[in-house]
Protein backbone atom coordinates (compact mmCIF):
# COMPACT_ATOMS: atom_id res chain seq x y z
CA UNK A 1 0.00 0.00 0.00
CA UNK A 2 1.28 3.51 -0.55
CA UNK A 3 2.21 5.59 2.27
CA UNK A 4 -0.76 8.60 2.10
CA UNK A 5 2.45 11.03 2.59
CA UNK A 6 3.66 9.71 -0.98
CA UNK A 7 0.57 11.05 -3.10
CA UNK A 8 0.42 14.24 -4.44
CA UNK A 9 -2.72 16.20 -2.89
CA UNK A 10 -5.17 17.91 -4.97
CA UNK A 11 -4.31 20.67 -6.71
CA UNK A 12 -4.39 22.89 -9.78
CA UNK A 13 -1.42 24.02 -12.62
CA UNK A 14 1.59 22.14 -12.46
CA UNK A 15 3.91 20.37 -9.80
CA UNK A 16 7.14 21.62 -9.07
CA UNK A 17 10.17 19.41 -8.39
CA UNK A 18 12.39 20.64 -6.52
CA UNK A 19 16.14 18.57 -5.16
CA UNK A 20 17.03 20.80 -2.05
CA UNK A 21 20.79 21.06 -0.88
CA UNK A 22 23.16 23.54 1.42
CA UNK A 23 26.65 24.73 1.38
CA UNK A 24 28.16 26.41 4.27
CA UNK A 25 24.08 26.12 5.72
CA UNK A 26 23.27 28.42 2.86
CA UNK A 27 20.00 26.35 0.82
CA UNK A 28 20.09 25.68 -2.52
CA UNK A 29 16.38 24.67 -3.88
CA UNK A 30 16.95 23.25 -7.61
CA UNK A 31 13.97 22.85 -9.87
CA UNK A 32 14.33 19.88 -11.42
CA UNK A 33 10.81 19.27 -13.15
CA UNK A 34 8.00 21.64 -13.74
CA UNK A 35 9.43 24.38 -15.49
CA UNK A 36 7.88 26.14 -18.51
CA UNK A 37 9.74 26.86 -21.63
CA UNK A 38 11.65 29.86 -20.82
CA UNK A 39 12.10 32.33 -23.57
CA UNK A 40 15.23 33.96 -25.10
CA UNK A 41 18.35 32.98 -27.04
CA UNK A 42 21.02 34.01 -24.28
CA UNK A 43 21.06 32.90 -21.05
CA UNK A 44 20.82 36.83 -19.64
CA UNK A 45 17.85 37.16 -22.47
CA UNK A 46 16.44 33.66 -20.60
CA UNK A 47 17.21 35.53 -17.40
CA UNK A 48 14.84 38.73 -18.39
CA UNK A 49 12.17 36.59 -19.68
CA UNK A 50 12.35 34.84 -16.75
CA UNK A 51 11.97 37.72 -14.24
CA UNK A 52 9.06 39.22 -16.84
CA UNK A 53 7.08 36.29 -17.65
CA UNK A 54 7.38 33.50 -15.00
CA UNK A 55 8.46 35.40 -11.33
CA UNK A 56 5.73 33.16 -10.35
CA UNK A 57 7.89 30.36 -10.00
CA UNK A 58 10.11 32.85 -7.56
CA UNK A 59 8.05 33.73 -5.35
CA UNK A 60 6.27 29.94 -5.01
CA UNK A 61 9.63 28.32 -4.18
CA UNK A 62 11.14 31.00 -2.61
CA UNK A 63 9.03 32.96 -0.09
CA UNK A 64 6.38 31.74 2.62
CA UNK A 65 4.84 29.23 3.19
CA UNK A 66 6.91 27.03 1.19
CA UNK A 67 10.21 28.86 1.70
CA UNK A 68 11.25 31.93 3.93
CA UNK A 69 12.80 34.99 3.72
CA UNK A 70 16.46 33.60 2.96
CA UNK A 71 15.74 30.63 0.72
CA UNK A 72 17.87 30.65 -2.63
CA UNK A 73 17.24 28.69 -5.97
CA UNK A 74 18.37 27.61 -8.94
CA UNK A 75 16.71 27.31 -12.14
CA UNK A 76 18.24 24.97 -14.70
CA UNK A 77 18.28 26.18 -18.36
CA UNK A 78 19.82 25.51 -21.85
CA UNK A 79 22.91 27.75 -22.06
CA UNK A 80 24.06 28.67 -25.85
CA UNK A 81 27.57 27.97 -25.20
CA UNK A 82 28.05 24.32 -26.69
CA UNK A 83 30.95 23.56 -23.88
CA UNK A 84 28.51 24.14 -20.99
CA UNK A 85 26.61 21.11 -18.94
CA UNK A 86 24.25 23.45 -17.81
CA UNK A 87 22.96 26.64 -17.60
CA UNK A 88 21.58 28.18 -14.44
CA UNK A 89 19.07 31.37 -13.39
CA UNK A 90 19.81 32.04 -9.74
CA UNK A 91 17.33 33.53 -7.77
CA UNK A 92 16.80 34.80 -4.19
CA UNK A 93 13.64 36.76 -2.09
CA UNK A 94 14.00 39.54 -4.23
CA UNK A 95 14.81 38.84 -7.91
CA UNK A 96 17.87 36.66 -9.62
CA UNK A 97 21.17 37.17 -9.53
CA UNK A 98 24.39 37.09 -11.69
CA UNK A 99 26.61 34.51 -10.20
CA UNK A 100 26.75 32.93 -6.82
CA UNK A 101 29.34 30.24 -5.60
CA UNK A 102 27.57 28.35 -3.06
CA UNK A 103 25.14 27.92 -5.49
CA UNK A 104 27.88 26.90 -8.30
CA UNK A 105 29.46 24.34 -5.48
CA UNK A 106 26.37 22.06 -5.05
CA UNK A 107 25.12 22.42 -8.45
CA UNK A 108 28.77 20.94 -10.03
CA UNK A 109 27.87 18.13 -7.27
CA UNK A 110 24.54 17.85 -8.26
CA UNK A 111 25.15 17.69 -12.41
CA UNK A 112 27.66 14.66 -11.29
CA UNK A 113 25.58 12.77 -9.75
CA UNK A 114 22.31 13.65 -11.66
CA UNK A 115 23.50 12.63 -15.13
CA UNK A 116 24.34 16.16 -16.51
CA UNK A 117 27.75 15.23 -16.55
CA UNK A 118 27.57 11.92 -18.85
CA UNK A 119 30.96 10.28 -17.41
CA UNK A 120 32.45 11.76 -13.96
CA UNK A 121 35.91 10.75 -13.89
CA UNK A 122 38.47 9.92 -10.80
CA UNK A 123 40.07 11.50 -8.68
CA UNK A 124 37.84 14.73 -10.05
CA UNK A 125 35.71 15.76 -12.57
CA UNK A 126 34.89 18.80 -14.57
CA UNK A 127 31.47 20.55 -14.57
CA UNK A 128 31.16 23.80 -17.37
CA UNK A 129 28.50 25.65 -16.04
CA UNK A 130 26.83 28.77 -17.84
CA UNK A 131 25.76 31.20 -15.16
CA UNK A 132 24.58 34.97 -16.04
CA UNK A 133 27.29 36.43 -15.22
CA UNK A 134 29.55 33.80 -17.66
CA UNK A 135 31.32 30.54 -17.91
CA UNK A 136 32.64 29.33 -14.71
CA UNK A 137 34.40 25.94 -14.31
CA UNK A 138 33.76 23.79 -11.23
CA UNK A 139 35.69 20.34 -10.53
CA UNK A 140 34.13 17.89 -8.80
CA UNK A 141 36.04 15.24 -6.23
CA UNK A 142 35.01 12.03 -7.47
CA UNK A 143 36.00 8.73 -5.64
CA UNK A 144 34.67 5.20 -6.04
CA UNK A 145 31.51 6.57 -7.65
CA UNK A 146 30.66 9.34 -5.07
CA UNK A 147 30.85 12.95 -5.36
CA UNK A 148 32.34 15.37 -2.89
CA UNK A 149 33.89 18.56 -2.64
CA UNK A 150 34.06 20.93 -5.38
CA UNK A 151 35.78 23.98 -6.34
CA UNK A 152 35.28 26.63 -8.98
CA UNK A 153 37.38 28.94 -11.05
CA UNK A 154 35.66 32.21 -11.45
CA UNK A 155 34.82 34.53 -14.16
CA UNK A 156 37.64 37.42 -14.43
CA UNK A 157 37.00 39.38 -10.92
CA UNK A 158 38.40 42.75 -10.11
CA UNK A 159 38.38 45.98 -7.81
CA UNK A 160 35.89 48.35 -8.81
CA UNK A 161 36.64 50.67 -6.69
CA UNK A 162 38.57 51.16 -3.56
CA UNK A 163 38.53 53.66 -0.48
CA UNK A 164 35.16 55.00 -1.39
CA UNK A 165 33.18 57.52 0.54
CA UNK A 166 29.67 57.31 0.96
CA UNK A 167 27.58 59.03 2.99
CA UNK A 168 25.44 56.29 4.93
CA UNK A 169 22.30 56.85 6.55
CA UNK A 170 22.36 56.72 10.48
CA UNK A 171 26.41 56.42 10.33
CA UNK A 172 27.72 59.24 8.27
CA UNK A 173 30.26 59.09 5.88
CA UNK A 174 31.79 55.72 5.13
CA UNK A 175 34.75 54.24 3.86
CA UNK A 176 34.14 50.97 1.54
CA UNK A 177 36.10 49.43 -1.07
CA UNK A 178 33.90 47.98 -4.44
CA UNK A 179 34.55 44.70 -5.93
CA UNK A 180 33.03 42.23 -8.84
CA UNK A 181 33.18 38.45 -8.17
CA UNK A 182 30.54 37.85 -10.80
CA UNK A 183 28.64 40.20 -8.96
CA UNK A 184 29.24 43.68 -7.22
CA UNK A 185 29.60 44.04 -3.55
CA UNK A 186 29.86 46.89 -1.40
CA UNK A 187 33.06 45.94 1.40
CA UNK A 188 33.07 47.69 4.92
CA UNK A 189 34.81 46.85 8.19
CA UNK A 190 32.05 45.92 10.85
CA UNK A 191 34.26 47.99 13.27
CA UNK A 192 33.25 51.13 11.33
CA UNK A 193 29.52 50.18 12.92
CA UNK A 194 31.39 49.10 16.19
CA UNK A 195 30.14 45.91 14.89
CA UNK A 196 31.60 42.68 15.33
CA UNK A 197 30.61 39.88 12.18
CA UNK A 198 30.93 36.53 14.62
CA UNK A 199 29.10 38.56 17.80
CA UNK A 200 27.23 41.35 17.25
CA UNK A 201 23.08 41.10 17.33
CA UNK A 202 22.32 39.88 13.64
CA UNK A 203 19.53 42.82 13.11
CA UNK A 204 22.36 45.27 13.58
CA UNK A 205 24.66 43.94 11.53
CA UNK A 206 21.64 43.64 8.56
CA UNK A 207 20.68 47.22 9.59
CA UNK A 208 24.21 48.64 9.21
CA UNK A 209 24.57 46.43 5.81
CA UNK A 210 21.33 47.41 4.37
CA UNK A 211 22.28 50.59 4.95
CA UNK A 212 25.45 50.83 3.23
CA UNK A 213 23.96 48.78 0.07
CA UNK A 214 21.21 51.52 0.12
CA UNK A 215 23.67 54.31 0.19
CA UNK A 216 26.17 52.90 -2.47
CA UNK A 217 23.41 52.42 -4.96
CA UNK A 218 22.34 55.85 -4.49
CA UNK A 219 25.86 57.27 -4.77
CA UNK A 220 28.07 55.32 -6.87
CA UNK A 221 26.93 54.62 -10.44
CA UNK A 222 28.76 50.85 -11.20
CA UNK A 223 28.90 49.86 -14.75
CA UNK A 224 30.54 46.39 -16.16
CA UNK A 225 32.21 46.21 -19.02
CA UNK A 226 30.67 42.61 -20.96
CA UNK A 227 26.81 43.99 -20.14
CA UNK A 228 24.44 46.32 -18.21
CA UNK A 229 22.54 43.60 -17.23
CA UNK A 230 25.65 42.69 -14.40
CA UNK A 231 26.06 46.37 -13.36
CA UNK A 232 24.40 46.81 -10.23
CA UNK A 233 25.40 46.15 -6.55
CA UNK A 234 24.38 42.93 -5.12
CA UNK A 235 24.88 43.88 -1.38
CA UNK A 236 27.32 44.47 1.29
CA UNK A 237 29.68 42.25 3.08
CA UNK A 238 30.57 43.07 6.68
CA UNK A 239 34.42 41.97 6.82
CA UNK A 240 36.42 41.69 10.62
CA UNK A 241 39.22 43.60 8.87
CA UNK A 242 41.56 41.18 8.69
CA UNK A 243 42.33 41.38 5.52
CA UNK A 244 46.14 41.35 5.46
CA UNK A 245 47.39 37.70 4.28
CA UNK A 246 46.89 35.10 7.20
CA UNK A 247 47.26 31.26 7.96
CA UNK A 248 44.14 32.24 10.24
CA UNK A 249 40.55 32.53 8.56
CA UNK A 250 39.02 35.93 7.83
CA UNK A 251 35.36 36.28 8.90
CA UNK A 252 32.50 38.02 6.94
CA UNK A 253 29.15 38.16 6.63
CA UNK A 254 27.10 39.20 3.62
CA UNK A 255 23.65 40.78 3.56
CA UNK A 256 22.19 40.90 -0.06
CA UNK A 257 19.13 41.07 -2.21
CA UNK A 258 16.05 42.68 0.27
CA UNK A 259 18.16 41.78 3.39
CA UNK A 260 19.04 38.57 2.75
CA UNK A 261 21.41 37.05 5.06
CA UNK A 262 24.00 34.51 3.70
CA UNK A 263 25.00 31.42 6.09
CA UNK A 264 28.04 30.44 3.86
CA UNK A 265 31.04 32.89 3.30
CA UNK A 266 29.73 33.57 0.28
CA UNK A 267 31.45 32.50 -2.88
CA UNK A 268 31.41 34.95 -5.21
CA UNK A 269 32.07 37.19 -2.06
CA UNK A 270 34.94 35.87 -1.55
CA UNK A 271 35.88 36.02 -5.22
CA UNK A 272 35.54 40.05 -4.74
CA UNK A 273 37.36 39.71 -1.53
CA UNK A 274 40.18 38.53 -2.99
CA UNK A 275 40.44 40.54 -6.39
CA UNK A 276 40.53 43.85 -3.89
CA UNK A 277 43.47 41.71 -1.71
CA UNK A 278 44.73 41.04 -4.26
CA UNK A 279 44.98 44.54 -6.04
CA UNK A 280 45.86 46.04 -3.14
CA UNK A 281 49.27 44.05 -2.63
CA UNK A 282 47.80 42.24 0.50
CA UNK A 283 47.78 39.01 -1.20
CA UNK A 284 49.76 36.58 -3.54
CA UNK A 285 48.96 34.16 -6.26
CA UNK A 286 48.20 30.72 -5.37
CA UNK A 287 48.34 32.10 -1.75
CA UNK A 288 45.33 29.94 0.00
CA UNK A 289 43.04 32.17 2.36
CA UNK A 290 40.56 30.24 4.63
CA UNK A 291 37.11 32.24 4.99
CA UNK A 292 34.68 31.90 8.00
CA UNK A 293 31.50 32.38 8.30
CA UNK A 294 30.10 34.93 10.57
CA UNK A 295 26.47 33.00 10.75
CA UNK A 296 27.12 29.71 10.95
CA UNK A 297 30.98 29.21 11.37
CA UNK A 298 31.35 27.34 7.85
CA UNK A 299 34.48 27.90 6.15
CA UNK A 300 35.88 28.26 2.34
CA UNK A 301 38.66 28.37 0.60
CA UNK A 302 39.92 31.00 -2.11
CA UNK A 303 43.32 32.03 -3.98
CA UNK A 304 43.82 33.94 -6.81
CA UNK A 305 44.99 31.32 -9.59
CA UNK A 306 45.99 33.98 -12.53
CA UNK A 307 45.84 37.17 -13.71
CA UNK A 308 43.32 38.17 -16.39
CA UNK A 309 41.17 41.36 -18.06
CA UNK A 310 38.06 42.88 -17.27
CA UNK A 311 37.59 45.50 -20.73
CA UNK A 312 39.67 48.26 -18.74
CA UNK A 313 40.31 46.65 -15.38
CA UNK A 314 43.15 44.49 -14.20
CA UNK A 315 41.32 41.04 -12.85
CA UNK A 316 42.07 37.92 -11.44
CA UNK A 317 40.79 34.40 -11.48
CA UNK A 318 39.59 33.38 -8.36
CA UNK A 319 39.43 29.36 -7.17
CA UNK A 320 36.75 29.38 -4.53
CA UNK A 321 36.44 25.50 -2.50
CA UNK A 322 33.64 23.99 -0.69
CA UNK A 323 31.85 21.11 0.07
CA UNK A 324 27.80 20.65 -0.30
CA UNK A 325 25.44 18.40 0.98
CA UNK A 326 22.15 17.25 0.18
CA UNK A 327 19.23 17.51 2.76
CA UNK A 328 16.17 16.06 0.47
CA UNK A 329 13.47 16.49 -2.31
CA UNK A 330 10.16 17.70 -2.44
CA UNK A 331 7.07 18.38 -4.68
CA UNK A 332 5.15 21.59 -4.99
CA UNK A 333 1.89 22.47 -5.53
CA UNK A 334 -0.72 25.23 -5.29
CA UNK A 335 -4.34 25.36 -5.52
CA UNK A 336 -6.51 28.43 -7.63
CA UNK A 337 -8.53 29.54 -4.13
CA UNK A 338 -5.20 29.71 -2.09
CA UNK A 339 -5.12 33.66 -2.13
CA UNK A 340 -1.98 33.13 -0.79
CA UNK A 341 -0.79 30.81 -3.73
CA UNK A 342 2.02 32.78 -5.13
CA UNK A 343 3.58 33.22 -1.41
CA UNK A 344 4.40 36.41 0.94
CA UNK A 345 7.52 38.07 2.49
CA UNK A 346 7.21 39.11 6.12
CA UNK A 347 9.04 42.47 6.33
Amino acid sequence: MEAPGMRLPPHDGPVLSVVDMHTGGEPLRILVAGLPEVGGQSLLEKRRFVRRELDWIRQLLMLEPRGHRDMYGALLVPSEYSEAHLGVLFMHNEGYSTMCGHAVLALARFAVDYGLVREPRAPETRVNMHCPCGLVTAFVEYVEGKSGRARFHSVPAFAFATDVIVDVPGFGKTEVDIGYGGAFYAYVSANKFGLDVSSSKMRDLVDAASAVTEAVKAQVRLHHPDSEDLAFLYGTILIDGNDVFSEEPTANICVFADAQVDRSPTGSGVTGRIALQYHKGLIQLNQTRTFRSGTTDSLFTGKAVKEAKCGDFKAVIVEVSGHAYYTGTANFVLENEDTLRNGFLLK
